[in-house]
């Protein structure tokens, strides 16, 4: 197996660099649609996980564009941004390879966090919070759903 083979295991860390629940929100929109992601995880077919993912990725969108929104690069931030890019860089990663999925995915996610976050500033000094936020959210979205649905299978 070569690197190539964890590609969406990264892709997705880098989306988790920028919104900690999208990539377990994206990875739950696509079980609760009927697709399945090459890693097995049990976790990812429990209710409980599944509507979890997805309340706290829409609250994880509002919650951003308040002026009382942490970086992402507090302690808490990071965490959340580890535990989602391992959970979901473990499910798109090829069967058995579940682990170097979540690795690289981790390993992604936390580098390009204060990249990401970077970014942001200088978008927020342009054209505010609130747009730039929006923005954000559009570009990651669109990425977090295109590589779940280009790594899942009905």
């Amino acid at each position: 197996m070569n690197v190539r083979s964890l590609l969406p295991s990264i892709l997705i860390g880098a989306v988790a660099s920028a919104r900690s629940m999208t990539p377990m929100a994206t990875i739950a929109t696509a079980r609760l649609a009927g697709r399945h992601t090459p890693g097995r995880l049990v976790l990812l077919d429990h209710p409980l996980f599944k509507y979890g993912a997805l309340a706290m990725g829409a609250g994880e969108l509002a919650g951003d564009k308040m002026k009382s929104a942490p970086d992402r690069t507090v302690a808490l931030g990071l965490l959340a941004r580890v535990m989602s890019a391992g959970i979901a860089g473990a499910a798109l990663a090829p069967e058995g390879r579940e682990g170097a999925g979540a690795a690289v995915a981790v390993a992604t996610a936390v580098p390009l966090a204060y990249l990401t976050l970077a970014a942001r500033k200088q978008a927020m000094e342009r054209i505010g919070q609130t747009r730039s936020g929006l923005i954000e959210d559009a570009l990651i979205l669109a990425a977090g759903a295109a590589i779940v649905a280009l790594s899942s299978k009905q």
